[in-house]
């Protein structure tokens, strides 16, 4: 029983993998564009499964370490004329780094108050952007060069955007997979369920969720670095405060501690306003809450808990 349902999960991430292969194929270069934003979402939904999903620390400042990166991509290329390619991991590192400093004093936090102090960093990050305007270029921002594809590799820039940022989210999804099924990742759930029952089975709390923070602010710094180069163009509106609300929005949809299910909630964050402009141009905020309390109420559990349960099902004996 146990080798048929590794054996169903295997061919279907190999189908998800064949599917993200050839997709560009058969849409449009605009579309193409909107999958690889879709792909950036996931990368960023995938750190916060780690943080939340995985150690149950609610984020609601994680667009601030995706701006993070984003900004040390874009300051590496417009200043100093590093090539984009080289700026992704820097990025990561510069947001895993903050990741790391905010931990430290959020040990003291947790529920409700933790979430209301990372949403403190969204809010105040715009602020610190417009004060370095020297680095930063403030409320104008900084317009970078159009990305295109290495010499050699024969796509059109949103193609290359593309199979940029899903190769980026495989590998580390691929990560995350490996994480998950380690000993770290088994100390961070037994911090999930209980602290104490960690702590007193040799798991340091202060240590599991300090490195939780990181790796999540890691994968942000990815997603974010990933924005400024698909954009060309990075201002403080790029990464709005409600960008962080969308990545926990999109944590739920696909579903806690699903890293797979982040696909599902990347493409919800990206279709949603557009579907939902379509459907009412006068009030599309409406129309958005609307199909969220729908989606919720419908999966509970998201699309991941869907899964289960139709999993659960077919073996049932």
């Amino acid at each position: 029983m146990s080798r048929a349902r590794t054996a169903i999960r295997v061919v279907g991430v190999a189908a998800l993998v064949v599917v993200a292969a050839v997709l560009p194929h058969f849409i449009s270069d605009y579309h193409a564009l909107e999958w690889a934003t879709v792909g950036t979402y996931f990368i960023a939904l995938l750190g916060l499964n780690v943080l939340t999903g995985y150690s149950g620390q609610i984020s609601l400042g994680h667009g601030a370490f995706m701006a993070v990166g984003g900004y040390t991509s874009a300051i590496l290329m417009a200043h100093h004329g590093v090539r984009d390619l080289w700026t992704i991991p820097l990025a990561g590192l510069v947001a895993g780094g903050a990741g790391l400093l905010f931990g430290l004093p959020a040990l003291r936090l947790s529920g409700l108050y933790l979430a209301l102090a990372t949403f403190a960093i969204a809010v105040a990050f715009p602020a610190l952007v417009k004060k370095f305007e020297h680095f930063t270029g403030g409320s104008t921002g900084l317009i970078l060069n159009l990305p295109k594809a290495p010499g050699g590799i024969h796509l059109s820039s949103n193609d290359w955007l593309y199979y940029l940022s899903w190769g980026i989210g495989g590998v580390l999804l691929a990560l995350g997979a490996l994480l998950a099924r380690s000993r770290v990742g088994r100390s961070f759930r037994a911090i999930r369920d209980s602290e104490v029952a960690a702590a007193s089975s040799g798991v340091s709390p202060a240590l599991y969720k300090t490195l939780a923070f990181g790796v999540s602010a890691f994968y942000a710094g990815i997603a974010g670095s990933l924005v400024a180069i698909e954009t060309a163009y990075v201002n403080p509106q790029t990464f709005p405060i409600t960008l962080s609300l969308l990545l926990l929005v999109g944590v739920a949809v696909g579903g806690l501690g699903s890293l797979v299910g982040c696909i599902f909630g990347a493409a919800l964050i990206e279709f949603l306003p557009i579907y939902a402009q379509n459907i009412s141009k006068q009030a599309p905020s409406v129309i958005q809450g609307l199909i969220l309390i729908g989606v919720m109420l419908i999966l509970p559990g998201g699309v991941a808990g869907l899964g289960r349960l139709l999993e659960n099902r077919a073996f049932r004996p």
